[in-house]
């Protein structure tokens, strides 16, 4: 396979080159809008780069076939033609196989030049993939994971002997997505007799503490008490206060270490002990630190670090390298209810090789929590419904 790259003042002009150059069986995997010279900024030259592609050892001699330049097609789709068009009979299996294998390392190569720049998109995804691909896009999933699924959706095409149809493509992404963070304990609900929500303000921890307990409380017969440590805002302690009465469980308030001490010693006939804690300003690491003079985190405490999906996930990433430093054990996401776009869901799951255990869905006690799967976090991505 022979790649080459050209920058050109249009399309137009670039297409001379290619055709020039690569001559008519050339396809066009890539192209994008560039500024070239200036001076401080001023005066660039806007010209488009196109990335083309000729595979000498599948294009025949006798094919006069004209490529229509007025659509992006990608090399894999060209082959595709042709495996169905009457080819002559290859007698050396094994040179067609290796000439495969070649391809699609070749391929590869040229994924990763395209992705390491940043500049994804669907247009060099074969035709069956690209609508749900192009969904994955729109909800922001990262670099790393679409480079590492486009690699792994060009291996799978080409080693398909059929025709590979829109449900197929389907079913291989999301089986691929799950395959990704297969390897994490998702969902399971907590087991260690002390539980701990972590995070920044405005995020829903204590309402989310409220929803776990009651399962814990109410549907599996445990004996559960409340600490809170949250005293910075006196209706946070109103409102813990609240569904402990509603639940009719105990609660504490610990201003310090040694309250905090006190807390669990009083309550060690218990099952489960939930701690709420201060939503403090992320960005101040004295913040982070003040945890840490409150609450003693040891082996017997199960710590949920807890994001809101409506913050960018840049802030997202910031805020789990502030609490790094606490033991994390699971993440928590909420407010689902009140956003279109979940990738963060897996893009921080699988960066920080954190599983999640609840994703909310809004404010009702004891409703409005869903236990996270590896099937339930990729299904609130791409859909739980098979393109038609």
């Amino acid at each position: 396979m022979k790649v080459k790259k050209y920058i050109a003042p249009n399309m137009p002009e670039a297409m001379k080159k290619i055709r020039k150059d690569l001559g008519k069986e050339a396809v066009i995997l890539n192209s994008k809008i560039i500024y070239t010279g200036g001076f401080f900024g001023l005066f660039r030259k806007k010209n488009i780069e196109v990335i083309a592609a000729l595979d000498n050892d599948m294009v025949q001699p006798s094919q006069k076939e004209k490529i229509d330049f007025s659509r992006v097609e990608t090399n894999s789709e060209m082959k595709q033609k042709d495996m169905q068009s009457p080819q002559p009979v290859q007698n050396k299996t094994g040179e067609n196989k290796e000439m495969i294998l070649k391809e699609i390392h070749d391929v590869k190569q040229l994924i990763k030049q395209i992705t390491s720049q940043g500049h994804s998109s669907s247009v060099h995804i074969p035709s069956p993939y690209r609508e749900i691909y192009q969904k994955l896009l729109s909800q922001n999933i990262s670099e790393t994971i679409l480079q590492q699924l486009t690699e792994d959706i060009y291996e799978h095409y080409y080693s398909k002997k059929e025709q590979v149809d829109k449900d197929n493509a389907y079913d291989f992404i999301v089986q691929s997505l799950v395959e990704y963070i297969k390897p994490l304990e998702f969902g399971e609900a907590p087991q260690k007799k002390y539980i701990a929500v972590i995070g920044p303000t405005g995020v829903g921890k204590t309402t989310t503490l409220a929803k776990i307990a009651s399962i814990k409380s109410i549907e599996q017969k445990k004996k559960v008490a409340f600490i809170t440590t949250d005293t910075y805002r006196i209706a946070a302690v109103e409102q813990l206060k609240t569904y402990a009465k509603i639940l009719n469980v105990p609660i504490e308030v610990c201003y310090n270490l040694n309250d905090f001490k006190q807390a669990v010693e009083k309550f060690t006939a218990f099952d489960h002990v939930f701690i709420d804690t201060a939503g403090r300003n992320f960005r101040n690491k004295k913040h982070i630190e003040d945890l840490k003079k409150t609450i003693d985190f040891h082996t017997e405490m199960e710590t949920y670090l807890v994001f809101s999906l409506t913050a960018k996930e840049e802030d997202l990433e910031m805020i789990y390298q502030q609490f790094s430093n606490i033991p994390i054990d699971k993440l928590i996401f909420t407010k689902l209810d009140e956003t279109s776009c979940c990738g963060s869901l897996l893009n921080l799951s699988y960066k920080y090789h954190k599983p999640i255990a609840f994703i909310t869905t809004g404010q009702d006690v004891p409703d409005d929590i869903i236990v996270a799967t590896q099937h339930t976090i990729i299904n609130q991505i791409v859909g739980e419904t098979k393109n038609d």
